[in-house]
This record gives C-alpha cells, sequence and structure tokens, in this order.
C-alpha cells in the first residue's frame, strides 16, 4: 500500500516560521506522530515488569521551559500527555527503580537507573577546526560526509567488535546524528561498561596539540579496520576539490598548514609549507608529496612510522560526544521530534543507506501538513468496509522513515522472542530437575 503513495523529494532549506511552529507540531502530534511504534520500542515487549513504567521522559516546552521526570502507565497516558503538552522536544531517559513521576517520594537512594539504550551522539559543530566549508550549526553537502564516516566507524565496531545488532541511527534534524544500541546486553550495561566502550571508540583526542591520534605498536585489528575505511572518505573527499564537492583541505593556506603541523617534524613541515607557498597544486597532488617526504624521512626516525594513517584517521574518524554515551541517567533527544529550528523531524535512516542518506530531502513539518493535506483533498476517504484503510504516515514522506522504524522494531522483537523462549526453557529445566543424580 505504502509504495502506491506518493513520495515528495525536494531540497528543503526554509525553516520554519516560529509563528506557526506551535500550531504546525501540533498537527503533527495529532495526526503523524507513531505513537504506537514509539510504545512498541520503548517497553521492549514487556519481558520485563513495569519497564515502560519506570521509563523517564522529558520535555522542552514553548519558550524553553524544560520538565523532566514524566512517565506513563500505557500508551494511551503517553498519547494524551504529547498531545496536551505539545512538546517542541520529547528527549528519552532510564528505565528507574521507580516511576519517575513519583521520584519525589522515593528516597534519593532509592531512586537509581537500572536500564538505558547505549547512545551515541556526533554533532558537526567537533569537526569546525577541520572542515573548510561551514561552522557551527551550519551545514552542507560538502561537510554531510563526516557524519556519513563517523557512522559507518561505529555502527563497524559496535557490530563486530562487541556483538551487538539491535541499533537505530537518527538523524537529529539539523547538524548532527544519533545512534542508539538496543540490545538486552547494551540496556544492562554499568557506567563503568559505557565509558569502556566510548573510550575503545575515541580515537580522536582533545587539547592543544595539533596531533590528535597518537597510534603505537601493533596496530589493533579494529583501527587497521577504522584506516581502511577512513582511507576511501580521505582520498576520495577530503582530498577532493571544493568545486566537486571536496573538502579540498591542501588548497587553502590555512587548512593545508593546519594538516602539516600534525606531522609534529618542524623540518619536514617547514620544507612542505616552503614546496606549496607558490604553486596551485591541486590536493591530491600535494598529499602525494607528502606522503613521498614521510615515508622516506620516515626511514630515519621511526616516530612518522604511522603519521599518515594518524592524519587520516584525524580528518574522518568519529568525534563522539562521551558524556552523553558514559552515563545511564544521560537524556537524549528522541526520533520524530521535530526541530524547532529547522522544522525537520528527526527521522530513522537505514546505516545501508548511509551513502545515500541527504539530510536537506529530510521532510519539514510544512511539507508533511502540505502533503496530508492534499493527499486528503484528493482521496475522499472511502466508506467503511469498502477498502483498507491508509494510514496518515503513508500519504507523506514520512513513510520512507517509518520503514526504517518498522524493519528495527522487527529486530527488537526477534531479540525479546529469543530471551522469553530462554526464560521458558530455563523454567522447565528447574522445574523437571529432581536433584537425583
Amino acid at each position: 500500500m505504502a509504495d502506491e503513495v506518493k513520495k515528495v523529494v525536494s531540497t528543503r532549506t526554509i525553516a520554519v516560521d516560529p509563528s506557526e511552529f506551535p500550531h504546525l507540531l501540533k498537527q503533527f502530534y495529532e495526526r503523524l506522530f507513531p505513537y504506537n511504534r514509539f510504545y512498541r520500542w520503548l517497553s521492549y515487549g514487556n519481558t520485563t515488569k513495569n519497564y515502560f513504567q519506570n521509563r523517564e521522559f522529558s520535555f522542552t516546552l514553548k519558550d524553553d521551559v524544560y520538565i523532566r521526570y514524566r512517565s506513563y502507565a500505557t500508551e494511551q497516558e503517553m498519547t494524551e500527555d504529547i498531545k496536551k503538552m505539545n512538546p517542541y522536544k520529547i528527549d528519552i531517559g532510564a528505565v528507574f527503580t521507580g516511576k519517575p513521576k513519583d521520584h519525589k517520594k522515593i528516597k534519593a537512594s532509592e531512586f537509581k537507573p537500572l536500564e538505558r539504550e547505549l547512545v551515541f551522539d556526533i554533532d558537526m559543530t567537533d569537526y569546525d577546526e577541520i572542515r573548510t566549508c561551514c561552522s557551527g550549526a551550519a551545514i552542507c553537502k560538502d561537510c554531510w560526509p563526516f557524519m556519513r564516516v563517523a557512522a559507518k566507524i561505529v555502527d563497524t565496531s559496535l557490530r563486530e567488535d562487541f556483538g551487538f545488532e539491535q541499533m537505530l541511527w537518527v538523524y537529529s534534524g539539523r547538524r548532527g546524528i544519533h545512534c542508539w544500541v538496543c540490545d538486552k546486553r547494551a540496556r544492562q550495561l554499568s557506567n563503568e561498561g559505557r565509558t569502556a566502550v566510548a573510550e575503545w571508540l575515541s580515537v580522536v583526542q582533545g587539547g592543544e596539540s595539533a596531533r590528535k591520534v597518537n597510534l603505537r605498536r601493533p596496530i589493533f585489528p579494529a583501527i587497521e579496520r577504522a584506516i581502511s575505511i577512513s582511507q576511501q572518505y580521505f582520498e576520495g573527499w577530503i582530498l577532493k576539490p571544493r568545486k566537486e564537492g571536496g573538502q579540498d583541505v591542501l588548497k587553502g593556506k590555512a587548512s593545508r598548514e593546519a594538516l602539516v603541523d600534525v606531522l609534529g617534524e618542524p623540518s619536514l613541515e617547514d620544507a612542505l609549507k616552503e614546496s606549496w607557498a607558490a604553486d596551485e597544486e591541486s590536493s591530491a597532488t600535494r598529499w602525494a608529496e607528502l606522503t613521498k617526504e614521510v615515508k622516506k624521512e620516515g626511514k630515519k626516525n621511526r616516530n612518522l612510522m604511522y603519521r599518515r594513517q594518524e592524519i587520516m584517521l584525524q580528518y574522518t574518524y568519529p568525534r563522539l560526544d562521551v558524556h552523553v554515551s558514559t552515563q545511564m541517567n544521560h537524556l537524549l533527544k528522541s526520533p520524530f521530534v521535530v526541530h524547532p529550528k529547522t522544522g525537520r523531524v528527526c527521522v530513522p535512516f537505514d546505516i545501508e543507506d548511509v551513502d545515500t542518506f541527504d539530510p536537506f530531502t529530510v521532510p519539514t513539518i510544512n511539507d508533511l501538513m502540505t502533503e496530508l493535506d492534499e493527499y486528503e483533498k484528493n482521496n475522499p476517504a472511502p466508506a467503511e468496509g469498502e477498502a483498507i484503510k491508509i494510514k496518515n504516515f503513508q500519504k507523506t514522506s514520512l513513510v520512507t522513515a517509518i520503514g526504517v522504524f518498522d524493519r528495527f522494531l522487527q529486530g527488537c522483537a526477534m531479540e525479546s522472542r529469543k530471551e522469553m523462549e530462554v526464560s521458558r526453557e530455563e523454567t522447565e529445566m528447574a522445574a523437571s530437575d529432581t536433584g537425583d543424580w
């Protein structure tokens, strides 16, 4: 049925009118927000008593009014409250030992987080020191590949190094992406366990030093794999001319000197800067020269052994906000909320399609309401019993994101069923065990 629905795809760059936003948002929550799917996700098959009831939600309302510790007994109660409150932002928190809405009635020592998805937040502003096209909240098609390579490296590591399978990747609605790791093992990780995973994925370090990646022998297989992924993007995009959508990092004086400073060898840095001072060579040609010189100097200086790989990682490896990942009680913006600055919906995307996902074609709240109104105007509702009712989201360009979410929910449901089967088998074995040997 969804295949029959016309999908509107265009480049959307106009932010929503602030005066219209509250009304549009109310329409969105009334007509399009996927409450049932939302509930199914956050209850995980209700395999644990009071799992959903003890989940914390927080709202940011109009004029930045912030409300924490909301919780709900049922899907219907959640639905009614969201429609009533019309939140500009919904954040999802941990599952606690008691109902968050009753936290003031519970002793502080007894009100603790028990479970939480392992989450990752990657924001484009953390790449300002290396991107050559934009800065701050601004993004463009030329810098969005920073998010693509980050997602690819993180997703691959979570699957191959930790064995996680149930990952939901979400566009933040403005300038970043989020990853929700929803396997039961991930949800039950302690803060120490979360910190260990985040540290494993933290390769680019902060600080004043120009060189932010330090490799040691032997290089771990996970880093070797990341280098392989990074090299594709570094050579095919970081070095690519700006007019062709690349970052062209060795073209402009400031950006090329910033990269050369990473070498950490003054004589080599000075030689390259002098060599490039007057020529008009491409970034790719200059990188080839740098590679040649590093290899030559590396025969005498072991410190340069991995410098090329370190530079590639510094310019492509994911830059995580680790504080989001390490604490179980940290909140993170929910999928399917609408960003009030851009009007874009925070939509899930398929990691398999990360190289083609374009944030500028993500539907805005204006687009969705227009699509829904036009569909209903041109397609009168069928009489009861005459045809299968088409869901509202199927009438809009939100249908693709809902499809991604549905496939994710299927994976979570399969894990919940396996968990229940194992629990049942263990119970049956315990009941049949007579203790005779």
